[in-house]
């Protein structure tokens, strides 16, 4: 990539995990007989045919790992593990309660967190607690973020009885200094163990993810971490740009200097090489930061056009309806979104009371609808489409516009009907869709709210 390019277009610009993306979302929320109905169309529309997916938030870990962004709980205190629980099962019985038929879970994902702080027997506890008043669909795909430090046999073997064929390890990088600045000690031997168990036990999708952009980070430890994991051949690796904001996640990312943290023009060259080596080892660019084996499904999904984004990042099959358990959780009716209480104690006070528990939401009007799938398209196919009626809107010419001195620049292709991004401008698909992302057109923001693009 052009240094300059990156220079040009490296701004502060959401990820779109959603579309109206979370700060810009309507200021009073969404009412909870709205959202409920929502639901319930939503799940009326496509359950027989797709079925839904599940989201399932275990906030807990043993340390603070200071890189991270997520909603989280520091404990060594693992009584706080069946009392979640049985919160989860509450919620998830709460929503059962909206359905008029069983409902068919196509994907299921635990994320957190850590979700391997919670012991092999509370896991089998919440996934047949929520199997018993559900059923898989014949595709069905269900999936776990691990820690390698604390991932067991049990752990594994556990989940996959239940039905579990795809974990992810969180590696970030192998490089010493690098692991004690962001406090995640973690040797390799610790992630090759856990992989290498995963796969004698029969997980047939193991994914491990890096990070570039991290404090103390050089290129020849990206070089490093990238050469032991081709050792492992993990079939999907996700590689982040680290995402620096203190000014929202607060003390953790405040633990060490911006100073120690790679220069603009040293995190463009962490990520070419990291790019270049995937490349080399057969990886292919599915999505943004994210790479898989052709073997893999998140490729074959690429390939056949079925490629979906939500708030689990990229998918291999698509749900209307994404339900998302515990704290902080965020749902996606298609038609509606809406998150749950960021503290454990206010969730399970508002589950105890019988209501599911959110605290704020958006309702997507007609707009919102139209942009939202070419966002999608642009962030899951690299092109969309507004030959069809149903895709066009009135502010459509100036979008256009917007992306004039893009293609320009070679990052994007236009016609009369549609775009694509080239191969080579994959990592600038942020900033297309920021050109057709009117709520943050019409509302710039007055304080930088999110990460760099780039």
């Amino acid at each position: 990539m052009s240094k300059n390019l990156i220079q040009k277009y490296n701004i502060a610009g959401p990820r779109y995990t959603s579309y109206p993306t979370v700060p810009f979302w309507d200021e009073l929320g969404i009412a909870y007989d709205i959202w409920t109905a929502s639901v319930k169309r939503s799940f009326q529309e496509s359950n027989a045919e797709e079925g839904i997916s599940i989201y399932i938030h275990l906030p807990f870990c043993e340390n603070l790992c200071t890189f991270c962004g997520c909603h989280k709980r520091i404990t060594k205190q693992h009584g706080v593990e069946q009392p979640y629980v049985d919160t989860l099962l509450k919620e998830w019985q709460l929503y059962c309660d909206l359905f008029d038929e069983k409902p068919r879970i196509k994907e299921l994902h635990l994320g957190g967190g850590t979700p391997t702080f919670f012991s092999p027997e509370n896991l089998a506890r919440l996934i047949n607690g929520i199997m018993a008043t559900a059923e898989k669909c014949d595709d069905y795909e269900f999936s776990f973020e691990a820690h390698p430090n604390n991932t067991t046999k049990a752990h594994l073997q556990t989940l996959y009885d239940l039905g579990f064929r795809r974990n992810s390890f969180g590696v970030q990088d192998y490089d010493e200094q690098v692991q004690q600045t962001i406090n995640r000690i973690q040797p390799f031997e610790k992630v090759k163990a856990a992989t290498d168990l995963s796969r004698e036990i029969g997980y047939t999708s193991i994914s491990h993810d890096l990070v570039f952009g991290l404090p103390h980070q050089t290129k020849d430890s990206i070089i490093n971490t990238i050469n032991l994991t081709k050792s492992l051949k993990p079939d999907r690796i996700a590689f982040y740009s680290y995402a620096h904001v203190p000014w929202i996640k607060g003390v953790g990312q405040r633990g060490y200097d911006e100073n120690d943290l790679p220069t603009a023009d040293e995190k463009r060259v962490l990520y070419e090489s990291g790019k270049q080596l995937l490349g080399e080892l057969g990886y292919v660019e599915i999505g943004m930061d994210h790479f898989a084996l052709p073997t893999d499904s998140l490729y074959q999904a690429m390939e056949n056009k079925s490629l979906h984004r939500n708030f689990m990042g990229y998918t291999a099959g698509t749900t209307q309806l994404m339900i998302g358990l515990g704290m902080s959780s965020i749902s996606d009716s298609w038609y509606s979104f809406a998150q749950n209480n960021k503290t454990v104690e206010e969730y399970t006070e508002i589950v105890n009371q019988g209501r599911i528990p959110i605290f704020r939401g958006h309702d997507l009007n007609a707009e919102d609808l139209v942009i939202r799938r070419h966002i999608l398209n642009i962030m899951c196919h690299f092109e969309t489409s507004w030959e069809s009626p149903e895709m066009q809107f009135p502010e459509l010419s100036e979008c256009l516009e917007r992306l004039q001195e893009m293609e320009q620049d070679g990052l994007v292709h236009l016609t009369e009907t549609g775009l694509s991004l080239p191969e080579h401008a994959r990592p600038f698909v942020r900033n297309i869709c920021m050109a057709f992302d009117l709520r943050l057109i019409r509302n710039q923001p007055k304080t930088r709210i999110f990460s760099m693009t780039i």
